[in-house]
């Protein structure tokens, strides 16, 4: 792969993704207009996500030397010059604020993608130096993406939505600084400044505090009386199942295999993660639009 491309880090635009939720769950999938601009904002998204890895790799690049994968990265590893990195990064901008300006899209979208790059250059400056306030914000970078989903489509956005979009990507985090935290337990060294305020105990405490909310949460969804009528079916904790299901493969890879150092990875290669994914979309789609 390109070193060029790899600083881009494509494969995190999986993320992305979430910008469609908004528009799935209003049973408007099939409205071509709708999914046109949900395209758009995911691509001026991805572009804009780019420029923060971008960003992110420059800023980085002496603590990644440290790290036993990240050094590998191609700022980090001498591939590519910081200053080349901060030309990819101003072109992914202008490419990524183009497309909604020239697209017409709407002003309030902009501005939100706006707020999501000057929150992220914070979190890659200082924010992800505070224990705890790292994981939030990364958190609340989820919630951003379905907020843009929203406005890109206008279509409303439920509080559950919110909530378990919100949940789901604090339980993810967590178990992302706990790889981190057994890199600097077995090795001693501290990729990561903020590593060291946390602990094996508190990081496993949290996830199983984050992983049950996430559950019984979603249970409660599923069952409510509004999500029922909504949707027109008593059917929809059958998708519970499937959500018990990834969280539980996730909790082993991350307490048994300790492999949760790249979510997105994961989703990418692990056959039991994507079929529970897929499975749960699938019975959605089958329950609004069959």
């Amino acid at each position: 792969m390109s070193p060029y491309i790899q600083l881009l880090r494509p494969h995190q635009w999986v993320k992305n993704t979430f910008v469609f939720l908004p528009l799935f769950f209003s049973g408007q999938f099939y409205n071509r207009h709708l999914l046109y601009v949900s395209i758009v904002a995911f691509i001026a998204y991805s572009f804009v996500s780019s420029a923060i890895y971008c960003f992110n790799d420059i800023y980085d690049a002496d603590m990644d030397r440290l790290h036993p994968t990240k050094r590998k990265r191609p700022i980090a590893s001498g591939a590519i010059s910081k200053k080349a990195g901060f030309i990819l990064m101003a072109l992914c901008l202008v490419i990524g604020f183009s497309l909604l300006y020239f697209l017409k899209m709407p002003v309030s979208l902009m501005l939100l993608l706006g707020f999501y790059f000057v929150m992220n250059i914070a979190y890659c400056v200082k924010l992800k130096q505070i224990s705890i306030i790292d994981v939030l914000i990364l958190s609340f970078g989820f919630v951003l993406r379905i907020l843009a989903g929203g406005l890109a489509t206008d279509v409303w956005i439920s509080e559950w939505i919110i909530v378990m979009t919100f949940l789901l990507a604090l339980f993810l985090a967590f178990a992302k600084r706990r790889d981190d935290f057994m890199i600097y337990e077995h090795t001693g060294i501290v990729a990561r400044k903020n590593i060291v305020t946390y602990n094996a105990e508190f990081l496993n405490a949290a996830l199983i505090m984050t992983s049950t909310i996430t559950i019984v949460a979603y249970i409660l969804y599923a069952v409510s009386p509004e999500v029922t009528s909504r949707f027109g079916s008593h059917y929809v904790y059958i998708t519970a199942l499937f959500v018990l299901a990834g969280i539980l493969r996730y909790l082993q890879l991350t307490f048994v295999l300790e492999k949760s150092g790249n979510p997105t990875q994961i989703l990418l290669k692990d056959p039991f993660i994507q079929i529970s994914i897929l499975g749960w979309i699938g019975t959605f789609a089958f329950i609004m639009y069959l």
